[in-house]
């Protein structure tokens, strides 16, 4: 093929490269042009156009689209005339679309002329939906090239397939425990209904049971005698052991566990079985949140009668990592969506922080601690608060007991509420209490900041902030480094009853072995989340500009003391 400025002399057959408008018609882009349309560019003055001339066997870019997209036809894929060089293939009912990734590369790698491009391997369609679309760039292509394209094209199983939806039965069992609201449990209900029904599924009753082996075993033999062809367990407490009491439950009703975790998250507690033909899942806590995760990964496979093995759900890792990081330059709240007709945006809960600085500070009598101040005259509990203000958390509740009037002296003029703790002399747990109780009720979680991790930044906060998720059960935040446990915490306002009942000199750290489907861990980059100073010590290994003056002699000052 010839492309370039064409003499009008030599112009007849030629393809008019780009649209031009006469005064009397309009010659669009990709026209033959013929002795009619040739006379008119003339008669506009014009004595030569952009266009393209065909050589010997050549294919004109529709003729090429038609023939290159012939082999990509099969059972429930449709395909649309050829125009301007392209052929779109669409889904003809719900399904699973499998791409064969190294075929469609191998086309794609024959000329620059000729592309494929589909939808990514696995991708949930429904009916009309477009799945793939084959576009020939150039107005003609050599047909050695094209013949070389369909060929592999044509070479052993289609490129794409489409696996359709079966309208499966679905049997769901929900297990309880004391305290599990009913609210939760409806919620995860509705949830699950919503999924098994986008794939053309029915739920059937769900059956509630105690979170203990026998009675799901019971429930799941229930199920299958309803006619369910899927089994599915929701506990109250997330599976943690394919000998677990979900997984028992399966083995117990006659079945056995096929496969336990995967490299997705959030849902990597998936717990895979079968009781006789029919699939039985343990579902991860997150699946009660509408949100993508792991079980989206796996349902659709199962109700396109896919398989799905331990092979299978070890190759979804690429592409597993859906949590919120916050290295990711496109957060999920942020990402384009399709959006819903009158739909408001979703806000982010009110999260307060509670900053506790009412110790005694016992270990570095006779010095408050929190007074102690760095070489650039700041106390200790100012640089806290600073850091505490420069992330998203408000408000700022600071609990006060021992020195109070010097803690808010040093705090003067920050945008703070101050709580006061009478009883703090009785440790850690009345000014935790304290700070609690006074969370206001529009707050969905309050973050516990200690006074004496002055190291602890707004960063690091932010990013546990962003990792709470009641949708996801992430409910209870901690930071770790290097695996190790840290400060500050985050708890949903729903743990605010137990922290209350807390006694003696201990925090709520206690309380994470009674919620650990709830607990989600973030790992940080830097020991901050490790380190507070209780001693002169520790003083002395803090960042030179945050080390008090004097600390190698010990005649370090507080702003109620002389420098």
């Amino acid at each position: 093929m010839r492309f370039g400025p064409t003499p009008l002399a030599e112009a007849r057959g030629a393809i008019m490269a780009h649209t031009t408008r006469l005064p009397d018609r309009v010659i669009r882009k990709g026209s033959v042009l013929d002795e009619a349309a040739i006379g008119a560019l003339r008669d506009a003055g014009m004595a030569e156009v952009i266009a393209a001339r065909l050589e010997p066997g050549d294919v004109p870019e529709d003729i090429c689209a038609d023939r290159l997209a012939e082999p990509f036809v099969g059972p429930l894929l449709a395909r649309s005339r050829a125009g301007t060089g392209r052929v779109n293939l669409t889904a003809e009912a719900p399904g699973v679309l499998r791409v064969a990734r190294e075929k469609i590369e191998r086309i794609n790698a024959v000329d620059e002329s000729l592309t494929v491009g589909t939808l990514h391997d696995y991708s949930v369609v429904a009916a009309r939906d477009m799945v793939a679309t084959i576009k020939v760039i150039p107005f003609a292509v050599p047909g050695a090239l094209l013949d070389v394209a369909v060929a592999l094209a044509r070479q052993g199983p289609p490129a794409l397939t489409l696996h359709p939806f079966r309208p499966l039965k679905v049997g769901l069992v929900a297990t309880q425990l004391p305290g599990l609201k009913e609210s939760v449990t409806e919620k995860t209900i509705a949830v699950t209904e919503a999924r098994v029904t986008a794939l053309t599924g029915e739920l059937l009753p769900t059956l509630r049971t105690p979170h203990e082996e026998p009675a799901i075993a019971e429930a799941l033999d229930k199920l299958v005698a309803q006619g369910a062809e899927m089994l599915l367990v929701i506990g109250a407490s997330a599976v943690v052991d394919r000998r677990d009491v979900g997984p028992a439950g399966i083995v117990r009703a006659g079945g056995e566990i096929l496969h336990f975790g995967m490299p997705v998250d959030p849902g990597n507690l998936i717990c895979l079985g079968r009781i006789g033909t029919r699939p039985a899942l343990v579902l991860p806590g997150c699946a009660r949140s509408p949100k993508l995760n792991g079980f989206d990964f796996v349902l659709p496979r199962l109700f396109a009668g896919l398989p799905v093995g331990s092979r299978e759900i070890g190759r979804m890792g690429i592409g597993g990592l859906l949590m919120e990081i916050e290295s990711r330059p496109l957060p999920r709240e942020k990402a384009p969506a399709t959006p819903r007709v009158g739909a408001a945006p979703k806000a982010a809960p009110t999260i307060a922080a509670v900053v506790l600085a009412a110790g005694r500070s016992r270990r570095m009598a006779p010095h408050n601690k929190l007074l102690v101040t760095d070489r650039t005259g700041k106390p200790m509990i100012a640089r806290v608060v600073d850091n505490v203000l420069s992330s998203r958390a408000r408000p700022i509740l600071v609990v006060t007991g021992h020195q109070a009037e010097q803690v808010e002296q040093a705090l003067a003029g920050k945008p703070v509420r101050f709580v006061h703790a009478a009883d703090y002399a009785e440790g850690l747990s009345a000014s935790l209490k304290a700070g609690i109780a006074a969370v206001p009720p529009e707050c969905a979680a309050a973050i516990v900041c200690l006074g004496d991790m002055p190291l602890v930044t707004g960063r690091i906060i932010d990013r546990l902030l962003a990792a709470y998720s009641p949708d996801d059960n992430r409910l209870i935040v901690l930071p770790t480094f290097r695996g190790k446990q840290g400060n500050p915490m985050l708890w949903d306002k729903r743990f605010f009853p137990e922290i209350l009942q807390i006694s003696g000199d201990s925090g709520a750290r206690f309380l994470l072995a009674r919620h650990t489907d709830a607990l989600a861990e973030v790992e940080v980059a830097e020991d901050a989340v490790l380190r507070d100073f209780d001693t002169t010590e520790e003083l002395a290994t803090l960042p030179g500009r945050l080390r008090p003056p004097g600390i190698e002699t010990g005649q370090i000052a507080t702003v109620t003391e002389p420098g």
